[in-house]
């Protein structure tokens, strides 16, 4: 249960750094691009074996991590997208609701338990995500521009359950740091690549502030993934609970933290939201 709170604690200071990058006026996409090559060295550093690229390239799960690296910065600019045109609210919601695909896969591939408290608890937990999410003077329209939200919601999906595949498949315990390290490089080596295209193009401009910003968001990055694939080792819990409770717990959590030190507004729903949020915690827990 420690690994999921450290991984829903990392997860939450990621929504931090984002709120502060707006706040001091920090190149995000350099920051992002930073991000990922401090979180994939992080990953090097904590790896206690001695690294040997030919074995890490012959690795029976290194073209998933690649993938899931591709996945992972493109999945963001689409989020991104989401948020400029169909509303912060469509993005969270779209994002976060995607933990029934991992859910589903955990009941059909790997026969995880389905009692009526699981699925009431998971049903509770989806509306949880919409209430605490929607802002009362945002209109959810997903309509306007459907395919971005609809591309977010499953590749948000296809990113945890591809997690959960290759760590149950082929990831031993000892070897996730190095699983880590191999996703976050792939992202950075693109991210690198869609900077070096601005720099020819003249779009380019450095910005100092995104070497801080992206160093210490690379940190919590890594420590996301790091300790939600720990907690996902962990035979007590089963992964359908473990990947409800983290994101309810996420949006919960960034809302409450939304308030108290951002003075965001938080409305009657997304009270409720929490409320239920917390319900559906104890019954998917307690399943």
């Amino acid at each position: 249960m420690i690994y999921l709170l450290l991984s829903i604690l990392a997860s939450t200071l990621i929504f931090i750094h984002f709120k502060l990058f707006e706040r001091f006026k920090v190149n995000t996409l350099q920051a992002i691009v930073i991000n990922y090559i401090v979180a994939s060295a992080f990953g090097l550093l904590v790896y206690d074996e001695p690294i040997k690229v030919a074995d890490v390239i012959s690795s029976q799960w290194f073209y998933g991590a690649f993938l899931l690296g591709f996945l992972f910065i493109s999945i963001f600019n689409v989020m991104a997208l989401t948020a400029q045109r169909n509303g912060l609210s469509v993005a969270s919601v779209a994002s976060k609701m995607s933990v029934i695909i991992p859910v589903i896969f955990g009941f059909y591939v790997y026969h995880e338990s389905a009692g009526l408290q699981k699925i009431i608890g998971i049903i509770l937990a989806l509306f949880a995500v919409y209430l605490a999410s929607v802002k009362s003077k945002t209109a959810i329209n997903f309509k306007k521009n459907l395919l971005l939200p609809i591309l977010l919601f499953f590749g948000s999906g296809i990113i945890d359950t591809s997690i959960k595949y290759l760590e149950t498949t082929y990831v031993s315990e000892n070897g996730i740091p190095i699983f880590s390290a191999t996703i976050f490089g792939s992202a950075a080596i693109i991210g690198i690549l869609i900077l070096g295209y601005k720099f020819i193009t003249g779009q380019f401009k450095f910005d100092y502030k995104s070497i801080i910003g992206g160093t210490l968001l690379g940190i919590v990055n890594y420590g996301s993934i790091f300790y939600l694939l720990k907690a996902l080792h962990f035979e007590g819990l089963e992964s359908s609970t473990i990947f409800t409770v983290n994101n309810v717990a996420i949006v919960m959590v960034s809302t409450l933290l939304g308030l108290l030190l951002f003075k965001e507004h938080i409305s009657m729903k997304n009270w409720i939201g929490i409320l239920l949020a917390i319900v559906s915690i104890g019954l998917v827990t307690l399943a």
